[in-house]
């Protein structure tokens, strides 16, 4: 859709972060994507701007969204890659799995875009706290013993209140388990001039053509500012347990000021 000229004509990019939980652990399988508002102009000589509080039409896309998504349904039952289990089990017979299909495309769908809350970095600094954590962090959790596990739950329904939920271990355990992602599963994926095989190329471009710095190299080293001299520093040597227990094994200092 980005890419007609009756939308925006422009080659985007964006990467995408699934999320499969809600609040109080039970399945709520979403996608955020982060979306720059713009792309290349299709003989990449410029960029193109979306209006500033405007990117594409989300009803559109939603109808789009939902038929891609049915028709790939579609394709995994005929190729029998899907599997039906416990009350699901009916929809393993052909009509049904047609019946079935066939109501979801009579609902609506939800794609939901907005322009970011508190700027670019804000939405990467909260997404990034979800990223490398499954379904709940351990300040949600406000008690726990051989029986029991009680956490803290925020009710969207009622203007964000704090409500506090107790499950029996085992049900805790159910819940938290649907969440945790096959092995090798992204969790992130990167579509358009971000993808992997155009980012080097097409990313560079993009922050040419807005006027923004080059990046820094990704191996340039991190700095520390020295407490003494205020002089950078930089690591030179990573200490095993060992050598930090041992000091007669280490070769050279961690840090220097220069």
């Amino acid at each position: 859709m980005a890419a007609d000229p009756k939308h925006l004509g422009a080659e985007i990019g964006f990467l995408s972060i699934l999320h499969t939980w809600g609040q109080t652990l039970q399945p709520h399988p979403h996608i955020h994507c982060v979306v720059p508002g713009g792309g290349l102009s299709p003989d990449h000589t410029c960029w193109i701007s979306s209006r500033s509080h405007f990117f594409l039409p989300v009803k559109v896309l939603s109808r789009v969204f939902r038929g891609m998504f049915l028709a790939g349904l579609r394709c995994a039952f005929r190729s029998q890659r899907l599997a039906f289990h416990g009350e699901c089990l009916p929809l393993a017979n052909e009509k049904t799995f047609a019946t079935f299909l066939r109501t979801l495309f009579r609902q609506d769908w939800v794609v939901y875009a907005k322009p970011p809350f508190g700027g670019p970095e804000h939405v990467l600094h909260y997404l990034a706290r979800y990223t490398h954590r499954v379904a709940i962090s351990n300040h949600r959790l406000l008690s726990v013993n051989d029986s029991h596990v009680t956490f803290r739950w925020k009710d969207y329904a009622h203007h964000n209140k704090q409500r506090a939920m107790t499950l029996s271990g085992e049900e805790f355990l159910r819940r938290f388990l649907q969440h945790v992602l096959p092995k090798s599963f992204p969790r992130i994926r990167y579509f358009g001039w971000l993808a992997n095989r155009t980012r080097a190329e097409l990313l560079p471009l993009c922050r040419l053509l807005l006027a923004q710095q080059p990046l820094a190299p990704a191996n340039e080293p991190a700095l520390w500012q020295c407490m003494r001299c205020q002089g950078p520093m930089h690591v030179v040597e990573r200490l095993t347990t060992l050598q930090i227990f041992f000091p007669q094994t280490r070769r050279v200092p961690l840090l220097d000021s220069s």
